[in-house]
């Protein structure tokens, strides 16, 4: 088999975390990956950690923020396969926590570069590849955060968390995830949390400095769901490990 006829998936964001561990699952399941990560060294040191455990895995230098460098992955990968069956668009930004009084347009700016635009730039340069394959798969990294549903409970410790910048990224993350979905039939777009909102629990990662209650095998349990959908399986949901998460 070749590398042309092997399942493929692109990860931004995959040296570490989520990312990375989504990258171990599906590279044993047999996926050729292609890890994308901001810091070459970083990444080069995950492709060889994958690599060693048996992993067919590519580095792909990837800077969601930059359209040169998502133009470079773009062209790096068609040096590989002529389609891409899931896309994993899992990089992020936390940005500072600043609350509501004190934010400016600059600060939510930078986090919507690469929890927004990034999700959009990476998608947009990828679809003809997205297109080429039988039924491709986009999977958006959310958050409960960007929830109506979670941040209008009082009960959900996210709904204490006062800041602008996180979770109305991820709201407007949300927002794009069900556009593509109408507009595209043919591919399918998902959204994902990686928690279990119904226990008010989520995934221990180094943006919530590793307090989350779930290990981030867990919390790619809805990304490996969602990246490996048959024809025949949903788009335009958001959803945890657990079932459906109100919009």
């Amino acid at each position: 088999m070749t590398n042309q006829e092997k399942t493929s998936v692109l990860i931004t964001g995959g040296n570490k975390g989520l990312g990375f561990e989504s990258a171990r699952r599906l590279g044993e399941l047999g996926w050729t990956i292609f890890l994308g990560s901001r810091d070459e060294g970083r990444g080069q040191a995950a492709v060889d950690k994958l690599a060693a455990g048996g992993a067919n895995v590519v580095m792909v230098p990837l800077d969601v923020t930059s359209d040169e460098s998502v133009a470079g992955a773009v062209h790096l990968v068609r040096q590989h396969t002529d389609r891409l069956d899931a896309l994993i668009n899992n990089a992020g930004a936390p940005g500072n926590a600043v609350p509501p009084a004190d934010a400016t347009a600059e600060e939510i700016r930078s986090v919507y570069d690469t929890n927004v635009y990034g999700p959009v730039r990476v998608t947009h340069a990828f679809l003809p590849l997205l297109a080429a394959a039988d039924h491709a798969r986009v999977v958006m990294v959310s958050s409960a955060g960007g929830s109506f549903t979670v941040m209008a409970d009082p009960t959900q410790a996210v709904s204490k968390m006062h800041e602008l910048a996180y979770s109305s990224s991820k709201a407007a993350l949300n927002m794009i995830t069900v556009r593509y979905a109408q507009a595209l039939p043919n591919i399918k777009f998902n959204a994902i949390t990686p928690g279990e909102v119904v226990n008010r629990k989520y995934t221990a990662t180094d943006m919530n400095n590793h307090t989350g209650q779930l290990t981030v095998t867990e919390g790619t349990d809805p990304i490996i769901e969602l990246a490996t959908l048959g024809a025949d399986g949903p788009t335009g949901i958001f959803v945890d490990r657990l079932g459906p998460v109100g919009w």
